[in-house]
């Protein structure tokens, strides 16, 4: 079973932008929770439990109870509207879910083993290629997270999919392969690789000047 997050709520009663506005005065941010063949709820939420949310991470594929009284709406945020200056929170979309209908969520890889794994003692480095995965899951059974073993990795071995802990009952968006996690790679070769796009950069950025000594073509 799924875990979801309580967070308190109130309806709001118009929609638009001058209502919008109305409930930012107020102290409240606007929200809508959308979805599931149902029509749009509009909502507002205290500014302080949504601040709470975004600063613990992972919110995108947290689940949320959405408390509305004596009734409740399980949904996920899908966006989150931020002020260009204050870069405070300004609207909350949820999605509605339903029983049986599958979602598209994006689920974190935890890693354990790093202590043991035979290439990170020996100096290799981990390079994390996906920290979430997105999936196709049940509302009631979404992971809280995948779990990747590191123990038994040498150096330029990697995690895949197919490898992970806690992907029964989901399906992986990328579906033409079993796409790489994680990988323990060297340190000359992470080296190697931060030296050739050093010199990519610096080679792209003498091809843009103008050439030493020759001056700018003038203008007619």
């Amino acid at each position: 079973m799924a875990n979801f997050t309580s967070i308190p709520a109130e309806l709001r009663e118009r929609a638009g932008k001058g209502a919008a506005r109305a409930t930012r005065r107020s102290g409240r941010v606007p929200a809508v929770i959308y979805g599931a063949k149902q029509e749009p709820t509009l909502i507002s939420l205290e500014p302080r439990a949504v601040i709470k949310e975004l600063h613990r991470g992972g919110w995108r594929s947290r689940l949320y109870e959405v408390q509305l009284g004596n009734d409740t709406a399980r949904a996920l945020i899908r966006d989150v509207q931020f002020h260009p200056v204050t870069d405070q929170p300004e609207h909350v979309d949820f999605q509605r879910l339903a029983p049986g209908e599958q979602i598209r969520v994006a689920v974190a890889v935890s890693f354990e083993g790093e202590a043991v794994s035979p290439g990170l003692k020996r100096g290799g480095v981990l390079n994390v290629v996906r920290h979430t995965i997105e999936v196709y899951a049940d509302p009631e059974t979404v992971p809280e997270h995948f779990l990747a073993d590191l123990s038994q990795l040498d150096i330029n071995d990697n995690v895949r999919f197919s490898d992970l802990r806690g992907t029964e009952g989901t399906r992986p968006t990328i579906v033409d392969r079993d796409f790489v996690v994680a990988t323990v790679a060297s340190v000359t070769q992470n080296a190697q690789d931060a030296a050739e796009e050093a010199a990519a950069a610096a080679a792209a950025a003498a091809a843009a000047a103008p050439a030493k000594g020759k001056a700018a073509p003038k203008k007619k």
